[in-house]
């Protein structure tokens, strides 16, 4: 688009009609914003022709939420064309479950008859049906690593203060979904305003021409141009608490993922599983959310102990590698009392940046994922391994084929 080769009003009447062709049967946005899309696109090609070099000209997305436009300042202003408001559970729906959009419950774009994960339910989906390239999301306990998982895309939760949000708690931070790692690193940096470091630059044409060493020269960003090649990794199938335990399928997966990870050079796995004893989060994370019976001193005494545990790892590892969810997609009749936020919403206490890559596909035909923490502040370390891994080979190439 900004070579003249393609307008954004094309790219923009593209994702629309795609919208109104598969979104009766995924129910993936609450609202569609064509007027105002078309508009907008309009005016990116105003802005690009009269010689503005935008980052993301061009490019539709979709917002969580009604109120999703509040977050995406920084995306419009590098180009972005949001057409329309993705969607999130409604009054009275239970969290851990669906979104509602203009059609009704959103489905999981792989089968319907399960759900995509929540509460950024319709971004994920709208992102794996291939309705917008980028959608918006926030995280409060999962809310955008579960959906990636569940719906086989990227998801990227920043660190906890960042970025702004409307979460009182603190334990809400924004994120986005995408199905490529080039398209995270462009959220990243628009909403940032950053450019990309050398260090990071270094990572990405390393991890082009030759994938067995692209983990290599994956920077450690607030060390400046400092590298650490291989990134080291350690991985925990729980965390070291028992009510994360997974299924045997979901921590199959991930695991067979980190190996493909660790064989392709993208990291460097480091014995230590049984170093990673966390305390359980839920008491932690309900206290502060007013829903739990125990209180804010209790609540307290856990972050303690987990940020000073957490602290030591990274002080050893660069990244902490785990399944994303104990369990794969449920139905829509909701998962019971088990909660799937087991293994996400440690991070959200703790504040530290985590993403979900998609790990394979499971027996029901329902991808899983596999999750990746690194330190407090290293969006970047995440980004690249991300690119490397993508570009090593080592991220499942299935494509969901329902919709």
């Amino acid at each position: 688009m900004r070579d003249g080769r393609l307008r954004a009003v094309d790219a923009v009447a593209e994702s629309l009609a795609r919208i109104a062709r598969v979104d009766p049967s995924l129910s993936s946005f609450a609202e569609v914003w064509e007027g105002e899309a078309v508009e907008r696109a309009r005016a990116v090609d105003a802005r690009v022709a009269a010689g503005e070099r935008l980052p993301l000209a061009g490019v539709p997305i979709g917002v969580k939420g009604r109120h999703g436009l509040r977050a995406a300042g920084p995306l419009l202003a590098a180009g972005c064309v949001p057409v329309g408001a993705t969607a999130v559970p409604g009054p009275g729906t239970p969290w851990q479950t669906w979104g509602v959009g203009a059609y009704g419950r959103t489905v999981n774009p792989w089968r319907a008859d399960r759900t995509p994960g929540g509460s950024s339910a319709g971004s994920a989906a709208a992102v794996a049906a291939g309705l917008v390239p980028l959608a918006t999301g926030s995280d409060g306990a999962g809310s955008v690593r579960i959906p990636a998982a569940w719906c086989g895309v990227i998801g990227l939760k920043t660190t906890n203060g960042r970025l702004p949000s409307p979460d009182r708690t603190g334990l809400a931070a924004p994120g986005v979904l995408v199905r490529y790692a080039a398209d995270a690193a462009a959220y990243w940096r628009a909403m940032t305003g950053a450019t990309a470091t050398a260090a990071t630059a270094t990572a990405a044409t390393t991890a082009t021409t030759t994938a067995t060493t692209a983990a290599a020269v994956t920077a450690r960003p607030s060390e400046g141009t400092g590298v650490r090649a291989p990134v080291t990794a350690v991985f925990s199938p729980d965390l070291g608490f028992a009510s994360a335990s997974p299924d045997p399928e979901p921590l199959a997966l991930a695991r067979a993922a980190v190996e493909r990870l660790a064989a392709a050079g993208v990291v460097r796995l480091l014995p230590g599983q049984a170093a990673v004893r966390l305390e359980d989060p839920a008491p932690a994370w309900l206290a502060l959310r007013g829903s739990g019976a125990g209180g804010l001193g209790e609540a307290a005494r856990i972050r303690e102990v987990n940020d000073r545990r957490l602290a030591g790892l990274f002080a050893w590892a660069d990244l902490l590698l785990t399944p994303t969810t104990p369990n794969a997609a449920h139905g829509h009749e909701g998962p019971g009392e088990r909660y799937s936020t087991a293994l996400t919403w440690a991070f959200n206490l703790s504040g530290h940046p985590a993403a979900s890559l998609p790990a394979g596909i499971g027996a029901d035909g329902c991808p899983v994922g596999v999750q990746l923490v690194a330190a407090w502040g290293r969006e970047e370390t995440l980004l690249a391994v991300v690119r490397a891994a993508e570009n090593a080979g080592t991220l499942p190439q299935d494509t969901c084929m329902c919709i």
